[in-house]
């Protein structure tokens, strides 16, 4: 038999299993479907994320506060010092210049002191290639080391909680993945081994008559990657319907004008479409395989 041949009959045979018991085989498509919709979301979310932390630090400046008593050669000191840490632009903000921007945005405020109690401060903007939290943490740690300054502000707070609640979804979607991954592939190969029974005559005849384990076992590994396939677009359709039709009534509800839409990327297509064959043929392979045995 030739190799198209054989591919024309272990596509044909895998198809007519699925068709000849549609109800089992719709249990084993609707279980990866969820779980590939699970792993889909979690993506989603993480780049969801991921986009959030990376808008909040294009905003990220150091701030370096200057003792009262600091001098005009110490400040420009400081400058060109920060400008060669950071690689950014270093700019001396007076106490004046500090007042008026305050009562821009506090009208009034210059009535409540005679005397500025603002300090002289410098403001760095921090170019993205060192805006990681880790590598400004370490240039404030040393900047507040120098005699002249009074403190520091890198305004990373947020950013740093928006990292750790990253790192968190990350790491609990993958202990739920794994256990869903163990049940997927259970189901799986339990549905399987239904249509193995089911067919356990005609695959004992063929072996008969020389069928090779390999020959047995290529419908059903067929069988599982459709399964995956067929799973892998349910969860894509139904991404697709949160992100295209649940989200902007999200959005609509909670009032907010700029958020950022959810996308369902190519790429992430493809991871689904290529997770849901995979579990489909880890599946597949266990069943087969303690059939082959017994």
């Amino acid at each position: 038999m030739s190799l198209v041949a054989k591919t024309s009959y272990f596509a044909r045979t895998a198809l007519e299993s699925l068709w000849r018991s549609p109800f089992i085989h719709v249990v084993a498509v609707l279980s990866l479907a969820v779980a590939l919709t699970g792993f889909g979301a979690a993506r989603v979310v993480a780049s969801q994320l991921d986009r959030l932390v990376e808008s909040l630090s294009g905003e990220v400046e150091l701030t370096v506060y200057l003792k009262a008593d600091s001098s005009d050669e110490t400040r420009a000191q400081l400058v060109t010092a920060l400008e060669q840490r950071t690689h950014g632009k270093a700019t001396i903000v007076s106490p004046e210049q500090a007042l008026a921007r305050l009562e821009a945005q506090v009208p009034g405020v210059r009535a409540l002191s005679k005397d500025n109690p603002l300090p002289w401060s410098i403001e760095v903007a921090v170019p993205p290639s060192a805006r990681q939290a880790q590598a400004l943490r370490e240039v404030a740690r040393k900047v507040e080391q120098l005699e002249a300054v009074e403190a520091v502000d890198f305004g990373e707070a947020a950013v740093d909680r928006l990292e750790g609640l990253a790192f968190a979804l990350r790491l609990a979607g993958l202990v739920v993945f794994g256990l869903v991954f163990l049940t997927v592939v259970v189901v799986v190969a339990a549905t399987l081994q239904l249509a193995i029974y089911a067919r356990r005559e005609e695959i004992e005849i063929q072996k008969l008559v020389g069928a090779t384990n390999r020959f047995v076992r290529a419908p059903f590994l067929i069988e599982g990657a459709l399964q995956g396939l067929l799973g892998a677009l349910i969860a894509l359709g139904l991404l697709l319907l949160a992100t295209h039709v649940g989200w902007p009534r999200l959005v609509a509800l909670l009032g907010v004008l700029d958020a950022v839409a959810p996308a369902v990327t190519l790429r992430l297509a493809g991871e689904v479409a290529a997770l849901g064959a995979s579990l489909g043929l880890v599946g597949s392979v266990l069943a087969v395989r303690r059939f082959l045995r017994a």
